[in-house]
């Protein structure tokens, strides 16, 4: 996943002023105790961050690959 689909994702599920405010605010304790923007400067992957927000926040499986995706199976 590239760092643009992250946003793209976060801003489908979030809207686009909560998603950078919670990418700033929301502290994830399964990347390290940072923010997601905190954990994208450190190089994590944006797929583990995306995947660490939506645990946190208790995102269905169902949107968890965006407005446009289905997921498989």
């Amino acid at each position: 996943m590239r760092v643009s689909e992250f946003w793209r994702l976060m801003e489908d599920e979030f809207g686009a002023r909560y998603a950078r405010s919670l990418a700033s605010d929301l502290i994830l304790t399964a990347i390290g105790g940072r923010s997601a923007i905190e954990a994208l400067e450190a190089g994590v992957s944006p797929r583990e961050i995306w995947h660490a927000v939506c645990d946190v926040q208790e995102v269905p499986a169902s949107r968890r690959l965006g407005k446009d995706l289905k997921p498989k199976g």
